[in-house]
Order: structure tokens, then sequence, then C-alpha cells
């Protein structure tokens, strides 16, 4: 029995159909809030904005909104205090969708149905990784009530190319449909950033940073001595794969395999190994720690060193049997990580060389996993390893978009730091022990997340840093530039530094600021005050803080929340 997959296919492409029928020959369009980039901010801005009465235009460039969870093809990175605490209502309500979505849709075992923590995957990096069309299906299903009344403008497949600017005031952003070609201007009241790369901010002469800082700039304890603007984390192709014992799904050969298969990463401190092997550096340590495969394992294998149970989305015991003829697993490590070059810095003709590249070496860690690799049983590849391009519905079987781990970030009126958020530095900062210590607390608080400093390989070399974080806060002053007045950032393109914004990167929190930004504006519109207004005067802030509690928002974490190590 297998799941009839054209029926996941008909939303996105309804989607996108109707976004296209709709807009075939307009060219101008006017809304309270634009916002540039459909990814995992991008959706929760939208939402904060559209429920409270905006009038929005979104754009994304692929055809499928969600991010990280969807077209980038994620499962979710979440802290571990997410089934009770640590988000917004409206994603407690995405999570228990996804779930509900499950339960009423694929044909569960009584045991998986009745779970409530349902884990589709069972995957190990965390409690809720499941099959990107469910993800995707969410998120239209949430969008849907919106497009129906046209309070929303969904534009697929456009990308921002100009803006229009009166002074520090951005009037409007120009975008291009991929497709056809066409321009079409937006202009608005506010304009929310929520692109993987921080677009809007060149665009719009909005001051930002990229890369890594020095030690002497912010003093922070894991930075080096020497920063680096073209120092970004690597971004990832990431792919879906099963594997079907006694056939033989080997791809086509790669036309770089032989230059990926030699190649050792010039990384500091040195990593004297290939990069399609089995031995990464270890997170804390960057000692040699030798992982291995081993497809639809019996739990004995469900452990961090095998790599099939670490991003699983699809467990065939979760479903009566006949329904998967394999598990799915998401090929997201160390060995597909490309930092051979950085897209923030990169001219456009470098940018799609490194774009090609990447996809390169992700289909070269197939080959190499179906052909050359070592097996935990002791034989040569896995030829059983088939790729789904219709798990990610793309032709390549790779995601629709590369992962992007770090955007431009602005300049921002506040920039947290590792002194605010990291573990070891509070803890000499407040001389309190690690279960004692806390975060910073920001009396601006728009809301809250959770995850370590988890930096891969850059395109500098630097190699990784995994660094101890506290439950943190999201402050107001690192969502506002320090001079445009109407641009927000709504990603991963908020005020921190190249060390922060490794933990304020992950799904969750990229969650809690996209919405943040989508309801900071929509109240500015409807006040008549200006952001800053309302960071820097205590009533207007305290209206805020209440709104955003009243809908969900948790500003400040418990005092039992303790440092996030993994």
């Amino acid at each position: 029995m297998e799941i009839n997959r054209r029926n996941f296919l008909f939303g996105s492409a309804a989607m996108l159909a109707a976004s296209r029928f709709s807009f075939a020959t307009q060219s101008e369009f006017d809304c309270d809030i634009f916002i540039g980039g459909g990814g995992t901010g991008g959706v929760a801005a939208a939402l904060a904005a559209l429920y409270r009465g905006m009038r929005v235009v979104m754009t994304e460039p692929t055809d499928w909104v969600g991010g990280q969870f969807t077209a980038q093809a994620v499962p979710p990175d979440e802290h571990p205090y997410i089934e009770s605490f640590g988000c917004t209502k409206r994603y407690r309500f995405f999570r228990n969708s996804v779930r509900e979505y499950y339960r009423k849709n694929f044909p569960l075992t009584a045991e998986a149905a009745a779970r409530p923590q349902l884990n589709p995957g069972n995957g190990g990096i965390y409690n809720l990784t499941a099959e990107f069309r469910v993800y995707h299906a969410v998120f239209e299903n949430m969008l849907l009530p919106f497009l129906s009344n046209s309070q929303l403008t969904l534009l697929l497949r456009h990308t921002p190319e100009s803006a229009s600017m009166d002074g520090d005031t951005v009037r409007a952003i120009t975008v291009k449909d991929s497709v056809t070609g066409q321009n079409r201007t937006i202009t608005a009241r506010y304009f929310l950033d929520a692109t993987e790369l921080g677009d809007l901010l060149p665009l719009t002469n909005t001051e930002f940073v990229t890369g890594t800082e020095s030690h002497a700039e912010y003093g922070e304890l894991h930075a080096p001595a020497e920063g680096n603007p073209s120092g970004s984390q690597g971004f990832t192709y990431c792919f879906a794969m099963d594997c079907l014992a006694g056939e033989d799904h080997t791809i086509d050969k790669p036309e770089d395999y032989a230059f990926w298969k030699s190649y050792v990463p010039k990384l500091k401190p040195e990593f004297k190994y290939p990069q399609l092997g089995w031995t990464i550096p270890a997170p804390t340590t960057l000692k040699p720690w030798t992982q291995y495969l081993a497809p639809n394992p019996d739990p004995a294998h469900d452990t961090w060193g095998n790599l099939w149970f670490y991003r699983r989305i699809a467990d065939p015991h979760n479903c009566v049997p006949g329904v998967y003829r394999s598990g799915i697993t998401l090929v997201n490590w160390f060995q597909n990580d490309y930092h051979g070059g950085d897209l923030l810095t990169s001219s456009v003709e470098d940018r799609l060389k490194h774009l090609h590249n990447a996809k390169q070496l992700s289909l070269s860690l197939l080959y190499w996993m179906q052909t050359d690799a070592p097996r935990f049983d002791g034989g040569i590849g896995y030829k059983g390893l088939r790729l789904r391009p219709d798990v990610t519905d793309t032709e390549d079987g790779l995601a629709k978009h590369p992962y992007i781990r770090e955007a431009r970030r602005i300049k921002a009126e506040f920039t947290v730091t590792e002194k605010h958020v990291g573990t070891e530095m509070r803890m000499k900062e407040t001389g309190k022990s690690k279960d004692e210590v806390r975060a910073v607390l920001f009396p601006d608080t728009v809301g809250v997340g959770a995850y370590k400093m988890d930096l891969h390989p850059t395109a500098g070399g630097a190699n990784t840093i995994d660094a101890s974080a506290l439950p943190y806060q999201i402050p107001l002053g690192a969502l506002l530039p320090i001079r445009v007045q109407n641009l927000l950032p709504a990603a991963k393109n908020i005020g921190t530094t190249h060390m922060t914004n490794a933990c304020y990167r992950m799904h969750v929190t990229e969650w809690n600021i996209g919405e943040a930004a989508g309801a900071v504006a929509a109240q500015a519109i409807r006040t008549g005050k200006s952001t800053r207004q309302m960071r820097n005067d205590s009533s207007l802030l305290s209206d805020l803080q209440a709104n955003l509690r009243k809908d969900g928002f948790e500003l400040e974490w418990p005092a039992s929340a303790k440092a996030i190590d993994w």
C-alpha cells in the first residue's frame, strides 16, 4: 500500500495556479505591509499582520511557502522545552496541526495515533520530524482564509529587484516574476525583509553587516582575533532518500565527483579527513568522531551515531504495514555543508558557481554512499539508497532552495552578543553556576527562543564552534535598523552577531522573529506611532507587549529553564 502523493501535490499547484491566474497582468499593488520572502519568518509575519486586519503582499522565490520547513527541506531544530513552553500560540497551533494532519490523512497504527507527542519521522533531531509536503499543506491551510478574501496577495516565484526610497523611508519595492520576467511594484506602509539572505537590505540602503566580527568588536569569548565579512556559515542543498534493499538506484556519476571524493576541507583548527567520509569533527571538541549509516534500522541503531536516524522524516513503524517500502531520511550533514564560498559577498557570477558546486557536493555525497562508502556491516556502498524527488518536489531531487544559515544582519539599535546569551560568558559575568545563570533580560522583549551557539564551518575556513547558550529573549531593539524607518527584519537578519545568529537562526526563533515583526508593523500602522516610539516610550512599549501576550506570545522564560547544550 502506497500513499498517493499526487494528493499532496494539489495544494501547492493550486496555490501557484491561483496566484498566476489572479495577477497575470497586474503590475502594481498597494498594501499595508509588504513581506519579501515566504519562508518560516515570512509566513509567521504574514499571519500576525493578517489577523490584525492588515492587507499584505508577500513574495516567495520558490513555489512553496515555509522556508526551512519546506523548500529548504530541514526538519525543525527545537529546544527541549518546546512541548510545554518557549514559542508563540500560532507556532504551537502549527505544530499541533502537523500531528493532526497525520492522524487524519495517514493510516497510522492505533498506538501512533494515540500518542500526544506523535513524531511522524521519529527522527533524533527533535520531536516533530515530518514530510515537507505535510508542513507545506499546513502552512497553506493557515494562509488560505486570507487568500480567499483577498487580504493576502501571494506572489510565488518572485524576487526583489529594486527599491524606491524617500530619504530614510521605503516607498516601494519592485519584484520580478522569475517565470515570465514581468516586474511588479508594491507600495506599502511597512516593508518586512524575510528573505533568506536579507536581500531587501542592500536594495533599501539599510545598513548591515555580514560574516564574522572580531573579538575586539564586542569582546565575545568565541569570536576570532580578526573579523571576516566573507566568513558566513556554509549552506547546504539538502535531499531526501530512502533505501530499498536488493535494488539498485545508483544515480549517474556527478560531473564533479572525482573532486569531491578526494576533497579535504581547509579548516582552522585543522581537519585532516575527506569531506566525503563518516569521520567528522566532534561538535564540542573537534576531535575525530566516526559516524555510520544503517538504513531502516532496528531500534538498537536509533542512536546519534547512525545518520539515518538523525533526521529521519518518515518512520514506517508509525503506520500500518505496507504503507512505506522504506523509511525516509533527510540528508543535512557535515558531509554536504558547502563552505567553498560566501553567498553574501560574492558577485552574481560567483554566487551561481557556488550554488552549482553545492549541488554537486550533495549529489556526490549520495553517489559516494551508493558506491564507495564503507557499510556498517562490512560491505561497500548502499546501492538501494534512492533519491526522492517526489518528497522535495523537484526534478533533481535536491531541495528547492539551499538551506541558508546566515543572512545579512541589520545594524540595529541594539545588537545581541555572546555576552547577553552565552552560558560561559554569563557565568563569568555573574559568578553563578550553570544551573543558576540566566541570559540578560531585555525590557523590550517581543518573544523568546532557545538554542545553542551552533556554528558550522564558514566560507572563511573557520571550523565548527559548538557552545552552550541560555534560553533568551528577542529584544525589539534588534528588529530596528539604526536609520531606515519603515523596514523591519523578519527572519535571520536581525541585530545579532555571527556568534549569536547561530542560536537565533533556528525554526522556532525565526518564526517568533517574523511574527513579532508582523505584529509590531501592524501596531505601528494602527496607532500611528513609529517603531522607535514604541520601544522608547514605556507606555507604548507596555501596550505593545500586552497586545503580544494577548495574542499568545511568551515574552520571558521561567526560572526553571536551563542552559541549552544540544
